[in-house]
């Protein structure tokens, strides 16, 4: 059986500890701004950055900082194509809220509680909670009911996109991981990269299993 490849669709000055990451647990990865470089890959990683440009929700900005649109249009030609593939997808923060818009969702430009979520020159720290209906979810199989993440994000998602199953929340009713129904597509609002040995590894291994077959 070969080892997955990830794709990366990013700025490679960016993405130095998501590629760190999945090399710590073997896997092959590349950050890359070509949406048609990754047609060999196995599997697509969606990084944390800026916001969204909101015109891609259908809103005018009220809130959102370090938009890069080149950047936005890139990531979803990307998610498209692998959504069109059938192979999994993992979205990690900025991506989370990428994957959701894709299929027609919406954000929250600067959640009320963000005081409590957002970057203050550190990542704060939280727990998040098991809200799905079944226990076969991937939260709920790498976590159980609850898990102490990272947070770093003043956004959120607002209206879920078609399809998208919230599985865990914070304390404040913020989604803080998204599955689709049908598509190996799952997100996450925290960052694994970053607490690798406290959680992240077994989120990051998890994508990693779902990309050894090539549709």
């Amino acid at each position: 059986m070969d080892s997955p490849s990830i794709a990366i669709i990013g700025r490679s000055q960016d993405t130095v500890n998501y590629e760190r990451a999945l090399r710590h647990i073997g896997i092959s990865s590349f950050t890359t701004l070509d949406p048609e470089q990754c047609a060999e890959c196995t599997g697509l990683l969606l990084p944390g950055g800026g916001d969204i440009t909101p015109a891609f929700f259908g809103q005018q900005n009220h809130g959102s900082r370090h938009i890069d649109t080149e950047l936005d249009i890139l990531q979803f030609q990307a998610l498209d194509l692998f959504v069109k593939w059938g192979r999994p997808v993992l979205g990690i923060c900025k991506g989370m809220q990428l994957i959701n818009v894709h299929f027609g969702g919406s954000i929250c430009q600067h959640i009320k509680n963000a005081s409590i979520h957002q970057w203050n020159g550190k990542d704060q720290h939280h727990y998040v909670y098991h809200t799905g209906c079944s226990r076969t979810d991937f939260f709920y199989q790498l976590y159980g009911n609850s898990a102490f993440v990272n947070s770093a994000h003043h956004q959120a998602v607002d209206k879920p996109g078609m399809e998208l199953l919230p599985v865990c929340q914070a304390h404040d009713g913020t989604i803080e991981a998204l599955v689709h129904a049908s598509l190996p597509v799952f997100a996450v609002q925290w960052h694994p990269e970053r607490i690798f040995d406290r959680g992240g590894m077994e989120l990051l291994s998890y994508f990693a299993d779902l990309c050894f077959f090539l549709p």
